[in-house]
C-alpha cells in the first residue's frame, strides 16, 4: 500500500519506519531539509531504542523528502505533525491545517484517499480536517474520494519503536466502513503479527494479538485523551501516598507491590517518584481540561492529578532543604536530566523545574545524563547548569546527588567513587531506582520518595 507520512517525529518516524518494514511504500515528509537529509543517509534523527536497525531494514520501501508526492490512486495519508500548546492550555491546530492544506493541494483527480489524524488533537479535529480537505479541493475543481479519520497513537518515548511492532490494541475512528477496511489493510501486519520480528526489538513471549477497535471519530479522539489523563493521575495517585508513607513511616514501593498485584490496579505506572513529564502528559491534560471547560464542565479528578505532580517536584526540593538546611551556597548534582529513561527528551523534564527551584535558592548545579546533555546544549542554551561527563566527575565538591532520571546505567553507580569525591553524603532518589541500604554501606545517606 501506498503510504504517505506528514512531520518526522517520534509519532511520524517512528510510524513511517515501522509500515515500511511491514513491506509498505511509504514516503515521509518534512519541511526541516537537515533532518530530511540525515534521514536520507539512513541516520536517524532521534533517540530512540532500536529504531536505527529497524530504518536500516525498512530503507528498500522507504523515501525520505521536503514536498508532498502527488497523490494518486488509492492510498493512506498519515498526519504526525506537531501540536503544541497555547497559553490558554488549548491544542494549536496551525501545523495540522497547514498539513491538511497541504495534502488537499497535492490531491489528483480520482484519488481515493484514507486521510488520518495521528497526532493528538482535539475532539472534532477529523471533521476539522475533512471540512480543509474538502474546501481545498473544491477551489481547485478537484474530484477525488477522501475519508478522514482518527487513529490515536500510544506510544511511549524510549520503547516507541516496541510500542509499534507490538501494539495493546489499534484504535480507528472512521464514519465509513471503507475506510476502516482500508486501515485493516495497512495494519494487518500488526493485527496479525505476520512480520519477522528484528532483533533488538524481539516479540514478546506470550504476546496476543493486539484487538482492532473500532469507533467513530470522535470517540477515537477522546480515547487518546482518557488513556493518557488516566495514566497521569495514576502516577500522581501513587505519588500521593507515597508522601503520606513518609509521614506515617511505611514503604510505598511495598504498599505499590501489594496493590499492583490487584488485577483491577495492575502495576503499570505505580512508581512512586518525581512525577510525571515529557511532551504528552502535560500536553494533553491540559488541553483535556480546556476542552472540558468550554463545555462548562470541569474535571476535578484531572485537574488535581496536574497539581499533585508539579507539587511533588518541590517536594524533592523540599527534601534536600530538610537534609541540608539551606541550599544557598550549595552544591547539587543532578543524575539524569531527560523527563524519562531512554530518551534524550527534555520536553517538561522533572530536571529543569529542579534546576530552576535550586538556581533561585542559590545552589550551584552541576549535571550529568548519558544521552540528553547535547539535547540540552541545544534547546536550553541558557541552563544554569556545569555538565559532567561522568557520575563519578559529577559528584567532585556536591554536597548532594539527586537522581532524577531512571537510566537503568544510574543502577550500578561506583557508590564508594563517588561519596571519596563529595563535600556531602547526601544521596536523593528521586525514582526509588536504588536499594538504600547498598548506598548506606558506602558512607552515603540515602533519601528515597515515600520510604
Amino acid at each position: 500500500m501506498n503510504v504517505t507520512i506528514i512531520g518526522t517525529g517520534y509519532v511520524g518516524l517512528t510510524t513511517g519506519v515501522g509500515l515500511a518494514y511491514f513491506g509498505h511504500q511509504v514516503t515521509c515528509v518534512d519541511k526541516n531539509l537537515q533532518i530530511v537529509a540525515s534521514l536520507q543517509r539512513g541516520k536517524v534523527t532521534i533517540h530512540e531504542p532500536g529504531l536505527a536497525e529497524l530504518l536500516a531494514l525498512a530503507l528498500p520501501h522507504l523515501c525520505f523528502q521536503s514536498t508532498i508526492p502527488e497523490l494518486i490512486g488509492e492510498g493512506v495519508v498519515i498526519i504526525a505533525v506537531g501540536t503544541p500548546t497555547k497559553t490558554n492550555g488549548d491544542t494549536d491546530l496551525q501545523y495540522v491545517d497547514a498539513a491538511a492544506h497541504a495534502v488537499a493541494e497535492r490531491i489528483a483527480p480520482g484519488a481515493s484517499l484514507v486521510i488520518v489524524n495521528k497526532s493528538t488533537v482535539p475532539i472534532g479535529s477529523a471533521r476539522h480536517v475533512d471540512g480543509i480537505v474538502r474546501r481545498t479541493l473544491a477551489a481547485r475543481n478537484v474530484k477525488a474520494e477522501i475519508f478522514v479519520t482518527s487513529n490515536p497513537e500510544f506510544l511511549a518515548e524510549g520503547r516507541a519503536v516496541y510500542d509499534t511492532l507490538y501494539p495493546d490494541r489499534i484504535v480507528i475512528g472512521a464514519d465509513d466502513s471503507r475506510a476502516v477496511a482500508r486501515l485493516r489493510e495497512l495494519y494487518a501486519p500488526l493485527l496479525e503479527q505476520t512480520f519477522e520480528a528484528p532483533q533488538l526489538t524481539p516479540r514478546p513471549e506470550r504476546y496476543a494479538l493486539p484487538p482492532l477497535i473500532t469507533t467513530t471519530p470522535t470517540s477515537a479522539e477522546l480515547t487518546k485523551y482518557a488513556a493518557n489523563a488516566f495514566l497521569a493521575t495514576k502516577i500522581s495517585f501513587i505519588n500521593e501516598f507515597a508522601n503520606l508513607a513518609e509521614k506515617v513511616g511505611a514503604d510505598i514501593t511495598q504498599v505499590a507491590r501489594a496493590i499492583g498485584l490487584d488485577a483491577r490496579i495492575g502495576s503499570k505506572f505505580l512508581h512512586a517518584g518525581i512525577g510525571w513529564g515529557g511532551s504528552c502528559f502535560g500536553k494533553d491534560t491540559r488541553a483535556i481540561l480546556n476542552t472540558a471547560d468550554s463545555y462548562g464542565l470541569k474535571l476535578s479528578i484531572v485537574e488535581a492529578a496536574v497539581g499533585a505532580n508539579y507539587r511533588q517536584r518541590l517536594h524533592v526540593v523540599d527534601k534536600l532543604q530538610q537534609h541540608l538546611k539551606v541550599l544557598r551556597g550549595t552544591t547539587i548534582g543532578l543524575l539524569g536530566l531527560a523527563f524519562k529513561a531512554h530518551t534524550d527528551d527534555l520536553r517538561d523534564a522533572p530536571a529543569l523545574t529542579l534546576i530552576a527551584q535550586l538556581h533561585e535558592r542559590g545552589a550551584v548545579i552541576r549535571a550529568h545524563d548519558p544521552v540528553a546533555i547535547p539535547n540540552a546544549r541545544r534547546h536550553y542554551p541558557d541552563l544554569p547548569v556545569e555538565y559532567c561527563e561522568s557520575a563519578e566527575g559529577l559528584a567532585t565538591d556536591c554536597d548532594a546527588l539527586v537522581l532524577v532520571t531512571d537510566w537503568p546505567e544510574y543502577r550500578q553507580l561506583p557508590l564508594a567513587a563517588i561519596k571519596a569525591r563529595m563535600r556531602g553524603n547526601l544521596l536523593l532518589d528521586a525514582r526509588n531506582l536504588l536499594t538504600p541500604g547498598d548506598v548506606a554501606k558506602h558512607g552515603l545517606t540515602y533519601a528515597g520518595i515515600g520510604r
